[in-house]
């Protein structure tokens, strides 16, 4: 996979990933709702949420409230999985939590299934 490839769907994971926890936290979830928590331009956003809605991760009403579709909640939670999992490991280590925060933002587009499959159990294990 080239770089670009592998930043675009970075992005696609954020997009997914910051629609679900709005979603969590308001009513409906708008466009300027995503450009606002992570602060982008609203045009960004728009041309985000049509490639989203083309890869049928989200759908959009007519009133432009966004919704993920069975597809896209399912590769959001796996993403929001790997970030609260790896960022509470980092912690427990004594990372800050902001540091923590930002490392497993970056950790989670590029760790492996087998990889985090195995810190997961380890994390499990360790926590019985």
């Amino acid at each position: 996979m080239g770089y670009s490839q592998h930043k675009s769907e970075e992005s696609v994971e954020d997009y997914l990933e910051t629609i679900l926890l709005l979603s969590k936290r308001l009513y409906e979830v708008r466009s300027v709702d995503i450009a606002n928590e992570l602060g982008y331009s609203k045009p960004s956003v728009s041309v985000a949420m049509k490639n989203l809605k083309a890869k049928n991760y989200i759908t959009v009403s007519e009133n432009g409230h966004i919704a993920l579709t069975a597809e896209g909640k399912t590769l959001a939670e796996s993403v929001y999985e790997k970030h609260s999992l790896l960022r509470d490991w980092l912690i427990s280590l004594g990372v800050s939590p902001e540091t923590a925060a930002a490392d497993a933002c970056k950790m989670e587009h590029d760790i492996s299934p087998e990889s985090f499959k195995a810190i997961k159990s380890c994390i499990l294990t360790f926590l019985k």
